[in-house]
């Protein structure tokens, strides 16, 4: 199906009544480019980071964007909406410049347009990340493969922060232990664990979403018999000790939960923490320690650290 995008530049004041014009002209959502979003000030809850790219909005004032479907309706509808925007001075409301530009888009282009970037990468000593829609052949005999649906875009295995977890999984993990992913998303790291010999690994995440993609991946990788996926907060469904955690999550949700993990890795395990910004590195390897951790190892790539600690046996 083809789409039109219609885009409506006002200001900040007419956001809301063009939102609903639109919404009343068949349009189930609208998107906001607001050039205040990149002066405004956020609060920082959970280690976020925020960098937006200037050239994603507009030098001033706002643009308003909306997708119509393209129909021998389209021009009627079009005017309508320019009309009714046009009316909202009526009613003291300043629409700014008002200029309203149409451009058509593929919906197949949507869908499909990010898959072109996304190819199999061999991202440590063994482990390759494959696109289920590639077709790829082993060039090693102990070289483990992770197929990957990325879904609803919980990750495609190739960030820093999943490459150096599974590195770290590679160096930790044993034959037949018990491995906890905290935050599995894609399921990527649950299916590393499996796939390098553990016997039971529990992934968890809040999110329902995350859990369906984590449990189709495990499907896809032949795994669901070793690799179990719950929809869980941090470690509160987790009633067994573990030889192996994971969590590649935000520094600052680590850092909350720290004497948790230590309660539920076993003696002489390993606890492997990711997703840390480096400006954080410090504060987490504090909390790790004060919490009875020993640091092993610190890694680091680009701006992004994982630290591999381990609880006294």
């Amino acid at each position: 199906m083809k789409w039109s995008e219609l885009a409506v530049r006002t200001t900040n004041e007419a956001i809301e009544p063009i939102s609903n014009i639109l919404h009343e002209a068949g349009a189930s959502g609208v998107v906001i480019e607001d050039s205040e979003d990149l002066t405004k000030e956020r609060e920082d809850q959970f280690g976020e980071i925020y960098s937006l790219d200037p050239e994603d909005f507009p030098a001033e004032g706002v643009i308003v964007k909306a997708y119509l479907p393209v129909n021998s309706f389209l021009g009627e509808t079009v005017e309508a909406i320019k009309l009714a925007i046009s009316n909202l001075v009526k009613f003291d409301i300043n629409i700014g410049a008002n200029l309203v530009t149409i451009s058509e888009v593929n919906e197949e282009e949507w869908a499909t347009a990010w898959k072109k970037y996304y190819h199999p990468v061999k991202i440590s000593q063994r482990f390759t990340v494959v696109p289920t829609w590639e077709t790829y052949e082993p060039v090693s005999s102990d070289e483990l493969i992770i197929e990957l649906d990325p879904g609803m875009a919980f990750g495609t295995g190739t960030h820093p922060t999943t490459v150096m977890s599974l590195q770290a999984l590679e160096k930790t993990v044993k034959k037949d232990q018990r491995v906890i992913d905290v935050g599995t998303g894609s399921g990527v790291l649950a299916i590393g664990a499996a796939l390098l010999g553990a016997k039971e690994v529990h992934a968890l995440d809040l999110d329902e979403v995350a859990v369906r993609s984590a449990r189709i991946n495990v499907k896809l990788n032949k795994a669901q018999d070793r690799v179990n996926v719950v929809q869980g907060n941090l470690l509160d469904t987790i009633d067994e000790p573990g030889d192996v955690v994971v969590a590649n999550i935000l520094a600052e949700i680590i850092m909350s939960f720290t004497d948790d993990a230590f309660h539920v890795v076993k003696p002489g395990g390993h606890y492997i923490t990711s997703g840390i910004i480096s400006a954080k590195k410090n504060d987490v390897k504090e909390a790790l320690e004060a919490s009875g951790f020993v640091i092993e190892d610190v890694m680091m790539m680009e701006d992004w650290v994982t630290i591999i600690s381990k609880k006294p046996e």
